[in-house]
């Protein structure tokens, strides 16, 4: 596990975002983690409920990164990649998790993980849950799990992969910027031309996929004209390669 961070466990907790906040208020250091067995009102995007049950794993990362408030989008990348490269070292070879924007993690088509970003004061608090042994079964979209892909993992192992992969990419984005992130994002996403459809303010658009902006947008090719997208549910037309 990465030296920046210490891990505070909880067996059970409402919600380890909550709980990251509160402690952010009250001033609680960079590379603080909560991480809980269970949760009890976890939640994920759009305040939509998290399936918390014992087996997988939950945790909330406290950051302070001291740049500026409009850069703090970039960790949802950043944590992104550092949950697929966690899924792949758990998963038998040649199994290689996709991305789909703007932070979800997909094994075979399946939602893997899920990530929620948040701030708080100062802070940046990074919620991640992974779906180690259990997966909801009446989700509106295809859910999987490490076992049922043939990866065997402890939860504890799963949580200090994650915290070291997350470790070094911060080491990079403090130093680089966000372009080595976005470039790894890309690398793990569909392929430029895929045919997506984005669901933003009650709105569909489809279009072409033509990347990422340098913030994070994602830039969708339309017949109207290149558009810029910064928030939205996205479904993959075109299965990626």
């Amino acid at each position: 596990m990465d030296d920046i961070f210490t891990v505070r466990h909880h067996e059970t907790i409402g919600s380890t975002n909550n709980e990251a906040r509160r402690l952010a208020s009250e001033g609680a250091p960079h590379g603080t983690v909560i991480h809980a067995d269970e949760q009890t009102a976890g939640r994920g995007r759009l305040t939509r409920h998290w399936f918390s049950p014992p087996g997988n794993l939950y945790l909330s990362v406290l950051l302070r990164t001291g740049t500026p408030p409009k850069r703090a989008g970039e960790l949802s990348f950043l944590a992104a990649v550092g949950v697929a490269e966690t899924v792949e070292a758990l998963l038998p070879r040649k199994i290689r998790p996709m991305l789909k924007w703007p932070n979800d993690v997909l094994v075979n088509g399946a939602k893997i993980a899920g990530i929620l970003l948040e701030t708080q004061d100062d802070a940046t608090i990074l919620g991640i849950g992974l779906n180690v042994l259990e997966a909801p079964a009446n989700a509106s979209y295809k859910t999987t799990t490490i076992v049922a892909n043939g990866g065997i993992a402890s939860v504890d192992s799963a949580r200090d992969i994650l915290l070291a992969s997350l470790g070094r990419h911060l080491a990079v984005w403090r130093a680089d910027g966000f372009a080595p992130i976005r470039a790894l994002w890309l690398d793990r996403s569909y392929p430029i031309a895929a045919a997506i459809r984005v669901n933003a303010h009650g709105e569909s658009i489809q279009g072409a996929f033509a990347g990422l902006d340098q913030d994070g947008a994602l830039l969708l090719d339309t017949p109207a004209g290149r558009q810029r997208v910064v928030a939205g549910d996205v479904t993959v037309d075109q299965p990626p390669v």
